[in-house]
């Protein structure tokens, strides 16, 4: 067994150093992160400079780059065997709903999925690391689980939140779908010492759609969430629609 393990959260971040003491045992571990803070870069590649790895004190590996560059050159060419999971985490922070369109961590997860390798993102709902030890036994738990029990569907790819509680891995797991958000709040605008305005992003938005069954549901009700995602974002229902709509005549 071969682990890849990396995040978006950075190479020092405890998160990532939890998720790997919770992996060990299982087999060769491989870790790869970015040398700064990534979070919220989604899946973008870097593509206009070349990138440097290096190495820690503690065998960690990183990158200058992004949690997708992280894995892409992980897979395609740092190391000399192709892993079997890759896991990214343990976030600072919730992933759920819209937010897994931007987040880093699932990205890294998704660049695994994306070369056919089973793949799970784990990310604690508050920031802070508070019980990050009962999180990482979670991930061992989830991790344990597909091992014993491999899914029928292969390659795939799972987004794990864990509620910072004590008694984390007690918890019930339940599998659910993500959750949506309301818009996000209005940008920040400051001025730097020259009197040029700034922009920051503005906070998420809260949640809209938090039912029984989503993500935003299990977690805010003392669960862990496994959301199994997929890549293709085609509208299947409207393709018909879409269709006839191609088909219509044009007026002169």
């Amino acid at each position: 067994m071969r682990l890849l393990i990396a995040n978006d959260d950075g190479y020092l971040a405890p998160g990532l150093a939890a998720l790997v003491r919770a992996c060990e045992g299982l087999g060769q571990i491989d870790v790869i992160a970015p040398e700064q803070n990534a979070s919220g870069t989604s899946n973008s590649l870097t593509l206009n400079r070349p990138l440097s790895a290096y190495t820690a004190a503690n065998g960690f590996h990183y990158l200058n780059g992004t949690p997708s560059d992280c894995v892409h050159v992980a897979l395609t060419g740092l190391f000399d065997r192709r892993p079997d999971l890759v896991l990214s985490g343990i976030n600072q922070g919730a992933n759920m709903g819209d937010d897994t369109l931007y987040s880093g961590t699932v990205a890294a997860a998704m660049e695994g999925f994306l070369f056919g390798i089973p793949s799970i993102a784990f990310s604690q709902v508050d920031k802070g690391w508070e019980h990050l030890d009962a999180a990482a036994k979670v991930a061992r738990q989830v991790i344990e689980q597909v091992l014993a029990h491999p899914p029928s569907r292969r390659p795939f790819l799972l987004n794990v939140n864990i509620p910072n509680r004590a008694d984390a891995a007690d918890l019930p797991m339940h599998i659910t779908r993500l959750g949506r958000r309301h818009a996000s709040e209005p940008v920040i605008r400051q001025q730097n010492p020259r009197g040029e305005t700034m922009y920051w992003i503005g906070p998420a938005g809260d949640a809209r759609v938090a039912g029984e069954g989503t993500d935003f549901h299990a977690t805010a009700n003392g669960r862990v969430s496994i959301t199994p995602l997929q890549i293709d974002l085609t509208d299947h229902v409207a393709v018909p629609d879409w269709q006839s709509w191609l088909a219509a005549p044009t007026t002169p």
